[in-house]
């Protein structure tokens, strides 16, 4: 069977695909707010203003990626301590429904005793 047709394959694509929109417009954002800082300085030649918007445009790119690296490493700690909570949980699940099961076997055996 192909890659192609699983569904995790999808999503991993879906998401790369939502990544890669994202961030462009992440980029059209910071160069269009990058035009309107120059815009006001109209003192600036041509080639200063293409220098600042490009300093302008590069420092909002890094900070934008230093934002997403806290979320993404947050979003992978609260990941795994959820997991670690679920295994916790199914652990007591597990416990307590082998805890009734005996429970439940040994009064039946108890009442078989007695009749």
């Amino acid at each position: 069977m192909s890659n192609l047709s699983r569904p995790e394959h999808d999503d991993a694509v879906s998401n790369e695909v939502e990544g890669f929109l994202l961030w462009q417009a992440t980029v059209r954002d910071a160069e269009q707010r990058a035009r309107d800082f120059t815009r006001a300085i109209d003192w600036l030649t041509t080639s200063q203003r293409a220098d600042i918007e490009q300093h302008y445009i590069a420092e909002s790119l890094k900070r934008a990626r230093q934002d997403i690296e806290r979320i993404a490493a947050r979003c992978f700690s609260l990941r795994a301590e959820y997991e670690s909570r679920y295994q916790m949980l199914q652990r007591r699940c597990v416990a307590l429904t082998v805890t009734i099961t005996a429970g439940i076997t040994a009064v039946c055996g108890l009442l078989t005793r007695l009749q």
